[in-house]
C-alpha cells in the first residue's frame, strides 16, 4: 500500500484529460472529482509495477480489476470505475499517446440486481389514505395529492415536479407535463425525452381537485403563482428534493416503519399491478420503460409475494420433520 508521501505526482496527461472533459463534455463537478479519484487510483496501481500510466496493458487492467473485486468492491462500482478508465484511454488513443485502449475489452464482474424496495398493498393504501387533521389544510391537500399521483400513476419524482396545471406551448417547449382532469390523464415527459399519458384514477382525481381548490389561496389575485401544479409557500415550483423531503416527513407522521422516498411508491404502483395480474407490456407503457426487460424486475417481486402467501397458507409449505 502506498503511503501519501509515496503516491505518484499528478500525471500531466490525466490533468489534460480532466480539463478536456470539463470543457468539452461539461461534466458536473462531482463527476469530474470521481473521474480524478479513479484515475489517481489507477496511477497508484501502475506505480506499484513501476510503470507509467500510459504503458499499462490489458492484463494489468484485468489484474487491478480482480484486486478491487477481491477487496470487496461491488461489480457495479467496478463497472463505473472501469468506464472512467476506458474513457481516459480512448482520449489518449485519439491524442496519439497510445496505440490502443488497454481497457477496451475488459468487463467488470457481473453486478447483482437487488430488488427495488416497495410497500405492501396494505401499507401503500394506508399511506395514500392517511390524513393529518392537525396540519395546515393547504399543505395537507398538496401533499395528499402528490402521494396519490406517485402511487396512483407510478410517476417518477422528476415527472411529478415537472407537471403544470394545464397544457401549454411553453410546457411543450420546456419539456414539462400537465394534468387533464376532465380526460382523467396525466401527460408527462419521462427519461429519454419520451412522452407518455397515464390514467389518473378516481382517488387521485379527487385529491387533485381538493388541492387545486386551495392552490392559489396564499397568493391572491395580485400575485398568481406560476403554472406548476405543485408549488411551495412562495409560489415557486417544488423541486424533486423538496418532494422527497415532504414524502419522508409524511411517512413519519403516518407511522410507516420504512423510510419513504418517491420511487418507492412508483415501485409499489408497478408491483401491485403485476400482483393483480396486470399485463407486463401494459405496465411497461405506464412506467415509461424503454425496454420490457426493465419492467421484468416486478415479476420477481410478484414471485416473492406468491412465495410468502404459499409459506403462510399452504399446508405443505412447512413439512414436519420425520419422527425418529
Amino acid at each position: 500500500m502506498l503511503s501519501p508521501s509515496d503516491a505518484p505526482a499528478p500525471d500531466p496527461q490525466v490533468q489534460c484529460y480532466l480539463e478536456y472533459v470539463r470543457v468539452q463534455k461539461r461534466l458536473a463537478a462531482r463527476t469530474l472529482a470521481l473521474y480524478q479519484l479513479d484515475l489517481e487510483k489507477l496511477a497508484q496501481f501502475a506505480a506499484r509495477l513501476n510503470l507509467p500510466l500510459l504503458q499499462l496493458e490489458n492484463a494489468h487492467i484485468r489484474h487491478f480489476m480482480r484486486q478491487m473485486h477481491s477487496g470487496g468492491r461491488s461489480g457495479r462500482g467496478i463497472a463505473l470505475i472501469l468506464s472512467g478508465w476506458r474513457s481516459f484511454f480512448t482520449w489518449a488513443a485519439q491524442q496519439g499517446l497510445i496505440a490502443y485502449n488497454p481497457a477496451q475489452n475488459v468487463r467488470a464482474p457481473k453486478a447483482s440486481k437487488p430488488l427495488p424496495k416497495s410497500l405492501s398493498v396494505d401499507e401503500a393504501v394506508y399511506f395514500a389514505e392517511f390524513a393529518n387533521p392537525g396540519a395546515d389544510p393547504w399543505i395537507e391537500a398538496r401533499d395528499a395529492a402528490m402521494v396519490e399521483l406517485l402511487y396512483g400513476c407510478g410517476l417518477r419524482v422528476g415527472e411529478l415536479a415537472g407537471l403544470d396545471t394545464v397544457a401549454s406551448a411553453d410546457a411543450e417547449r420546456q419539456g414539462r407535463g400537465w394534468v387533464d382532469l376532465q380526460a382523467g390523464e396525466a401527460h408527462v415527459l419521462g427519461k429519454g425525452s419520451r412522452r407518455r399519458s397515464v390514467p389518473v384514477g378516481r382517488a387521485a382525481s379527487a385529491a387533485l381537485r381538493a388541492w387545486l381548490a386551495l392552490r392559489a389561496t396564499p397568493f391572491g389575485a395580485a400575485a398568481p403563482c406560476e403554472p406548476a401544479l405543485f408549488v411551495g409557500r412562495r409560489g415557486a415550483r417544488l423541486t424533486a428534493q423538496s418532494i422527497w423531503l415532504r414524502l419522508r416527513l409524511r411517512g413519519q407522521q403516518a407511522g410507516v416503519a420504512t423510510p419513504l422516498h418517491p420511487h418507492m411508491l412508483r415501485h409499489a404502483f408497478a408491483s401491485h399491478l403485476v400482483q393483480s395480474g396486470g399485463d407486463l407490456r401494459a405496465v411497461q407503457e405506464l412506467l415509461g420503460h424503454a425496454s420490457v426487460t426493465t419492467t421484468q424486475v416486478y415479476t420477481r417481486l410478484d414471485f416473492q409475494h406468491l412465495a410468502a402467501v404459499y409459506d403462510v397458507a399452504h399446508p405443505r409449505a412447512h413439512k414436519k420433520p420425520p419422527a425418529n
